[in-house]
This record gives structure tokens, sequence and C-alpha cells, in this order.
């Protein structure tokens, strides 16, 4: 359906019909539609008793009830309704510039309590430590302008994927069995390449980077990659390579294995990083950051990774081995891996390493303002659902920036895609108090971050104010 000629509000409803076609049941389609209403809303905490009360405060308990369980346990597919998302959201993405990169990472959920599904005690990237959390793997489609998550799966820990009686209580489905984050990210490139998704450079931090077997499938599937690796990652120096297999005495099977010796051997990424001359290194701006440009100092190379290469009968392919070491740091901070061409510049090279940090404003921007760590249930299916549909929203307001001319001072913004009067359901008492002993597992707020005003969120009411 083309949304282009309506008004914001309408624009949303529209989009949501889109989406109600694909999750079955007709009685889905009015808490499909409050609870991506109550994503959206200027609520505090996007749990479900609190969103019940802002799209219905006149009969608080029921429609908790109903939202509750089309979250919780109705059977739609999360599957088909990112995909409609995406087939919605991509187009509005291309047009400032074709997708430039698929984008790998995962985000934490801080949690109080321990019953949460997936709940242990591992890093959480919120907290910048390891706490109590739950842990999701992303896969984002990115350009220069604009990022969507595609993909989203819950990381199940060994301890909770071997629990027979934690898997019953929390809903997780049979066929779900540990893998690691790196394996679950491959699934989900697998999927994106399998449905013809527009093809972009695989980035991924060194917690993926540093798997070989990861990187080798991505490449395999012919897709280029920029991945973080770390300084004790070995490599050859260039213009070497492996020695060739011994010859054959005659006897026996021909030996077949690469070999290396105490003279002819590989080194970690950091030793070459520390014997490179100083005309080796240039500093490289990305691009503007909230203060100044944002620049630092580079080195390239071209190497071939060497890890367990002595078990291999011919040697890796020789990739870009990027280097980071900024000015008055005592050693290098950081190491890339990537497939992209030998004609590629190292300008261009840094600028997609750098894109990496697309995903973190997303990431940004569905916690603090969709509320994509706000769902408060137990079970694997709510988890997944609340994320589903809080990618959904946010699907909703990329779509919006482009109706939105740049010139608008933005003291003028609000933050809502809704116009100030607009109160679902008609009540007349929308300040009515929520009730939070309904919630279970709260997350812990403390250290989270002062909430700044989005811009995505904000620049809607501008469209609304200007359309009036």
């Amino acid at each position: 359906m083309d949304h282009s000629s309506l008004k914001s509000e309408a624009r949303f409803e529209a989009y949501v019909e889109d989406l109600i076609q694909v999750i079955g049941h007709a009685d889905r389609a009015e808490p499909m539609r409050d609870y991506c209403t109550g994503l959206l809303l200027p609520v505090d905490r996007k749990s479900v008793e609190p969103m019940a009360a802002a799209t219905a405060p006149a009969r608080v308990s029921a429609k908790h009830q109903s939202l509750l369980h089309f979250v919780g346990k109705a059977p739609w597919s999360d599957e088909a309704v990112m995909a409609k998302v995406r087939g919605f959201v991509l187009p509005t993405i291309e047009r400032s510039g074709p997708v430039r990169a698929w984008i790998i990472d995962d985000t934490g959920f801080p949690k109080k309590g321990k019953h949460s599904v997936g709940v242990a005690r591992q890093y959480c990237g919120q907290l910048g430590k390891q706490d109590n959390c739950q842990v999701a793997v992303t896969l984002s489609i990115a350009n220069d302008t604009a990022s969507l998550p595609i993909a989203h799966r819950l990381y199940l820990p060994e301890a909770w994927a071997n629990d027979a009686a934690r898997r019953k209580e929390a809903g997780i489905p049979d066929d779900i069995a540990f893998k690691t984050k790196p394996e679950i990210a491959l699934e989900q490139i697998k999927a994106a390449h399998g449905a013809g998704v527009a093809p972009g450079v695989v980035l991924a931090d060194a917690g993926y980077g540093v798997d070989t077997r990861f990187r080798t499938e991505v490449t395999a599937l012919g897709l280029p990659y920029v991945m973080g690796v770390q300084g004790s990652t070995s490599v050859w120096r260039p213009g070497e390579e492996p020695l060739k297999p011994k010859r054959w005495s005659g006897r026996g099977q021909p030996p077949s294995r690469l070999r290396r010796d105490k003279t002819h051997h590989p080194i970690p990424a950091k030793d070459l990083a520390f014997s490179l001359p100083a005309r080796a290194w240039r500093t490289i701006t990305w691009r503007e950051g909230t203060n100044a440009a944002l620049s630092s100092r580079f080195a390239a190379l071209r190497v071939r990774p060497a890890h367990r290469d002595q078990k291999l009968s011919s040697p890796r392919p020789v990739e870009w081995l990027l280097i980071e070491w900024p000015k008055g740091e005592d050693e290098p901070t950081k190491y890339w891996l990537s497939t992209l061409p030998e004609t590629t510049t190292l300008k261009a090279l840094v600028n997609l390493a750098k894109l990496r940090w697309r995903i973190e404003r997303d990431y940004q921007e569905l916690k603090q303002e969709i509320g994509l760590g706000h769902y408060e249930g137990r079970g694997w299916r709510g988890f997944h659902h609340h994320a589903t549909l809080s990618i959904a929203a946010y699907g909703f307001l990329i779509s919006e920036r482009e109706t939105i001319p740049p010139s608008r001072p933005r003291s003028q913004r609000k933050t809502s895609p809704f116009p100030d009067n607009y109160r679902p359901r008609g009540s007349p008492d929308p300040n009515r108090t929520t009730h939070p002993k309904l919630d279970r597992d709260t997350a812990p707020t403390p250290r989270d971050r002062p909430r700044a005003q989005s811009a995505t969120m904000s620049m809607l009411r501008q469209n609304a104010a200007q359309s009036e």
C-alpha cells in the first residue's frame, strides 16, 4: 500500500493494517494496533500494563489481559512480521543510497530476577561488565543515513538449553538448542541471503570476527566482510605464507599439510603493528561527531590469516588487516580483517569499519524511546514478540524521516508521532495511575544513561504539526 499521501497518524494506521495482514486471526488486530500504538506513545515504561493504561484507560484490566495474551501467548510469526517491516522500510532506506552493510551485533537487557528466559550472569554491553542479563543477537541492514534490524534472537546459555524444567516453564521450542552467538548470527545471515535481501558488507566486532569458521562461512555466501579481531590474531607478514607440504618420500600417503617452523612462522597482529614504520600510518576522518569530526590513525596491510593453517592443504586467501592506533595511546586499540578488494582505499576501509556505530544508535533509540528492554514477561515467545513489535514501531519512525523537511528548527519538535489530543479509545482519563505490581522481573534502572531527546521520535511530531 502507498502511504505517502496520508498524514502521519493515518500513515501509522495504514502501516499497522499492513502488519495485521500477516498475523493471522482477526481477533489479534486490535491488540496488535494497541501494542504498536503504546510503543510510540510518550509512556515512561513500555511494559504491558502501562501501555494498557495509555491505550485504554477506561478498561485497563481487560486491555492488559488482551495485550498480555497477544504478546506472550499468541502463536503469530515473528519472521513474517519482520519480513513485512523490512519490505516496507527498505525502500525508504534505499532512497538515500543502496544498502552498504549487514551489521551483526548483540545487545544486553539487565534483569533483577532469575526466571526470565535466558537470563544469566554474562557480559552486558549496556552495563559494560558481567551482570545478570539477557542477550539478543541481531542482524541489521544499513547505509550512511539509516539502518534497521531485520533479525533478532535471544542467546540461550548452555545452562538454560540443557535444563528441561526451565525450558518447559519458559516455553522454549523443542527445536531451539544451544548455539554460540556467531552460530546464531550465521543463521540470520543465511536466512537474509536466502530471502534475497539487498546485499552488503558484513560488519561485526571481535566477538564474532575471532571465529574463523564464522568468517569462512560468510565468505562462502559471496559476502565481503570487515570484522574486528584481537591483537593476538596470528597473521603472516605481507608477502609471506606457510611452507608447502614436505616432499613425498615415495612411501605412504603423500604429505598434504602446510608447514611452519622456528624461522618461518606467523606473528600476532599486534607485533606486526609495532613493526610498521611511521610512514605506514595515516590520519583518517570517517564522520562528523556531535562536537567535532571523528578521526584517528590507521594502517592497512595485505596479509594471510594464519589460524591453524598447518592443518590445511592450501594457504588462506590474502585479506586486509586494518589497524587503529590513536595518537597518545601506547599501543593499537583495534584490529579488523576484511575481504574487500585489493583496490579498496584506506579511507573506504575505515568508513565501513566505523559504520557499526549506526547499530549503537538503533539500540539507544529502541531501548530509550521504543521500550525494547521494557518487556517484563518471562517466556520465549513474549520476549521475541515484544522485540518484533518494537522493531516494527521503530521501522515506522524510520519511514517517517523522509516526510520531514530538514530546515525545521529542532526546538520546535515534539516527542510523539500523534497529535497532542490523540487519545486511544477516546478515554477522558489518560493519566490514570498504572499498576506496577502486575509486572515481573523489572529491569534495573539506576545505571541507565540519561534519556536524551530522540531526533527520530521528535521529527514525527514536526510533520504532524506542519500538516495541520
